[in-house]
């Protein structure tokens, strides 16, 4: 396992990847801040994609039935085993942790 920075430049490239990449996908989304301590949100549901928006600074994590937004995210670190996408953690502006994981690591492909 190898945990990698994704910078902020590259967001927008590198999730259009991974929605491509991640169609029927289970992911648990957990949120853990200060204030409310550490809860899951979403538990194993199918992932319709990851979208970020440079204008409106939001990372948008959608499943059926919800969109999870992440507002003004700062950081972006992924969990890999080899070419293999198990976790995704955004810290945001307010330091509260988005955590998405997949239950099946997601194999990405190469940069196009």
């Amino acid at each position: 396992m190898a945990i990698a920075k994704i910078e902020k430049a590259v967001w927008r490239e590198y999730f259009d990847r991974v929605s491509k990449a991640s169609e029927g996908k289970n992911v648990e989304l957990e949120v853990d801040a200060l204030e409310i301590g550490s809860q899951i949100e979403l538990e194993w549901v199918p992932l319709m994609g990851l979208l970020y928006d440079p204008r409106g600074d939001v990372l948008a994590v959608m499943v059926e039935g919800l969109d999870h937004m992440i507002r003004r995210p700062q950081t972006v670190f992924v969990d890999m085993t080899g070419s293999a996408l198990t976790s995704v953690e955004v810290i945001d502006a307010d330091q509260v942790r988005h955590i998405i994981r997949l239950r099946d690591p997601l194999m990405l492909p190469a940069p196009g």
